[in-house]
């Protein structure tokens, strides 16, 4: 069955959904129907479907997540919503998406920390080094209203955007071509790349190394050439761009742990009746969970894949660096809010370890 058309959006008319996704000659016209067969990353045997943006591949845990959400809703629903996940920045790279999904476009999309803090630096506080100590810890402040509750309904008013909640991108760590790394003494004097981002060259130097702003598809030759001395990453990425090749020395510093949060078109989930808004929350939650279930399945495998390969892996005193990461972290919060912000996300991790002892 068709999805339900779509509303021109505010100033000027833009493609509607059909127009959009019929307009992509590398999928076809074919591939991108919304009725008919089944498709990879798709529900499209219902009354509605919901088109998520998406810039990794069909192999992403993101994507595999997405697509459990569509099977999910369809069925919370009695077939009244599904969903279709476009791989590989079909509809676009994400700062072009961000704006599809404001104007109602596109439905849905995963969009980067650094892309919403374009949109909003109220969100910088979750972005930055030693916000979350762990994945664990991430996902039970993602999931708590009093803290980002109003945070992620923030954008509603301007952007009509909601934020959903999030996938985490892993805890990050530094690799290098010699160590093994224990402190910041060892990384002196040592190039290593980071994201053209203020906060990761501060953090960069707070850890002892020299940061080196690179396009990360360049860096596997700029390591080879010595060019570079290292990166930082998490262990999936590490494997599949086979850095572990030339940089075989990794450092679990777990200075930040990423996120990509999951946003939406707040009209087009108005649209819904309140039992399938309610259904649409669930299944998102659910898609969380199994999204952390997926990350933490390829993270155990490529840690394997490491280990197989005669990568040293060393996991310093969490002294050496730890004080340092939490300082640059701090240095970047500009206002009172921010500062209550931090604060409360500490208190989740606090509360954890208590309810651990």
């Amino acid at each position: 069955m068709a999805s339900s058309p779509l509303r021109p959006p505010r100033g000027g008319r833009r493609a509607s959904r059909r127009d959009l996704l019929l307009g992509l000659p590398a999928l076809g016209v074919g591939a991108l129907a919304l009725g008919g067969c089944a498709q990879a990353g798709a529900t499209t045997d219902v009354e509605n479907v919901l088109s998520i943006s998406l810039n990794q591949t069909e192999s992403h845990p993101s994507f595999q997540a997405l697509s459990f959400f569509g099977e999910q809703l369809a069925e919370a629903t009695e077939g009244r919503w599904g969903a279709r996940v476009y791989a590989n920045e079909s509809l676009g790279a994400q700062q072009e998406v961000v704006q599809l999904v404001s104007d109602g476009a596109v439905d849905m999309a995963v969009i980067s920390s650094t892309q919403v803090e374009n949109l909003s630096m109220d969100f910088r506080p979750l972005n930055l080094p030693g916000a979350f100590e762990s994945i664990d810890h991430q996902q039970a402040v993602l999931s708590d209203a009093s803290i980002v509750g109003d945070l992620f309904a923030s954008l509603e008013p301007t952007h009509r955007l909601r934020v959903l909640g999030g996938f985490t991108q892993g805890s990050r760590h530094v690799y290098t071509d010699r160590g093994p790394i224990e402190g910041p003494e060892d990384l002196a004097g040592l190039k290593i790349r980071v994201q053209e981002s203020d906060v990761f060259m501060a953090l960069m130097r707070a850890l002892g190394g020299s940061p080196t702003p690179m396009a990360y598809g360049e860096v596997y030759t700029a390591l080879q050439a010595g060019v570079l001395n290292g990166a930082e990453n998490n262990e999936v990425s590490y494997v599949t761009q086979r850095h572990d090749e030339i940089a075989p020395y990794f450092t679990l510093t777990n200075h930040l742990v990423g996120l990509d949060y999951v946003m939406a078109n707040v009209d087009r989930i108005e649209e819904m009746d309140e039992a399938d808004q309610q259904a649409y929350a669930d299944t998102f939650a659910a898609a969380q969970e199994e999204f952390v279930r997926l990350w933490t399945e390829e993270t155990d495998a490529s840690t394997q894949q490491m280990l197989d390969a005669g990568v040293e892996i060393t996991e310093p005193d969490p002294e050496a660096f730890g004080p340092a990461i939490e300082e640059v972290g701090r240095t970047f919060l500009e206002s009172a809010e921010d500062e209550e912000m931090y604060r409360a996300v500490q208190a989740v991790a606090e509360s954890m370890g208590e309810e651990d002892a």
